[in-house]
């Protein structure tokens, strides 16, 4: 038995925790994800990893629960995953030529014991075309993604101007925090 729970199913939060060679398992946890009125970004990423750690580590008080939520925020609004298409190309047209705030939250938790953080990292894109950003929807299909895409897909490398911050934070998961958290937790 692995010591570490994934509480996810995100394929990019699987291959960041392989890549540090972290041994785990996967639970997925469904819950809610909303989050109370009134809580700033961070904190809204921080509640609903806090609800994903909670469920698996009630499931399994004996092992170390790593959960996460990515959110992508413009300006004052929170930018959540496309319902479908339309959505997702108005979601990345707003982002054009503009600079977005990208949040994960994340929690660890084992039994009764719980640390939360976050990090950000702000990522601008080059001004994108409507033909461009309809190409990426229709062939990768960005409908479970903050923001509506995934940065180490074609849109990241043709569409990234500029990062400042964790690239991997812009995948799913700040590696390099959760890291040096579980050797300190």
């Amino acid at each position: 038995m692995t010591p570490y729970i994934l509480a996810s199913q995100s394929p990019r939060r699987r291959q960041l925790l392989e890549w540090a060679e972290i041994p785990f398992d996967i639970r997925v946890a469904n819950t809610d994800e909303t989050f109370p009125e009134g809580l700033e970004p961070a904190q809204a990423a921080e509640h609903i990893a806090a609800g994903k750690a909670l469920v698996i580590a009630q499931q399994a008080p004996n092992r170390t629960v790593i959960a996460a939520d990515t959110i992508v925020v413009l300006g004052d609004d929170i930018i959540g995953k496309p319902a479908d298409r339309g959505e997702a190309i108005a979601t990345l047209l707003r982002l054009q030529g503009r600079e977005h705030v990208v949040i994960t939250g994340v929690a660890i938790r084992r039994g009764e014991r719980e640390l939360l953080f976050h990090d950000r990292t702000e990522v601008e894109f080059h001004p994108l075309s409507e033909e461009q950003v309809t190409f990426y929807v229709d062939k990768y299909r960005p409908y479970d993604k903050a923001g509506a895409y995934a940065i180490q897909e074609w849109i990241g490398v043709v569409g990234i101007r500029a990062i400042r911050g964790d690239f991997y934070n812009v995948m799913g998961l700040p590696v390099s925090r959760v890291v040096q958290a579980l050797s300190t937790f």
